[in-house]
């Protein structure tokens, strides 16, 4: 596990808490670092739901949802950090902001994803 400390998850945390309050408020701006992010989730909600067939968007635990857009950004669109270091990230934040059973989601849901879109590990 890394620091809870390094800049990098510090930035993911950020941006998660960003994604997640902006669903409740959808109607503003995002912030700026997030804009990108929201500006692909029609593409990444698809992902989602091919990930994650047996549970429907609306009712993912919005903390899960906010990691697994997240995650998928940046595994689909970024393509900047390898696949274990996102998929590794995206449990931890899951193991501090969501329920217990929310980083094994996050991680077969990514791991499907992985799977269907024959993503390189």
């Amino acid at each position: 596990m890394k620091k809870k400390n390094d800049p990098r998850h510090l930035k993911r945390a950020k941006l998660l808490k960003i994604i997640f309050s902006w669903q409740f408020r959808s109607e503003k701006k995002p912030a700026k670092c997030a804009q990108n992010i929201i500006a692909n989730l029609p593409k990444i909600d698809r992902l989602i739901e091919k990930s994650a067939p047996d549970r429907p968007i609306k009712q993912i635990n919005r903390v899960d949802l906010s990691i697994l857009r997240l995650a998928i950004y940046e595994l689909v669109v970024e393509k900047e950090t390898p696949l274990k270091v996102v998929i590794d990230e995206a449990v931890e934040l899951g193991k501090e902001y969501g329920s217990d059973s929310s980083a094994s989601f996050i991680n077969g849901a990514l791991g499907k994803l992985v799977e269907i879109k024959h993503l390189k590990t």
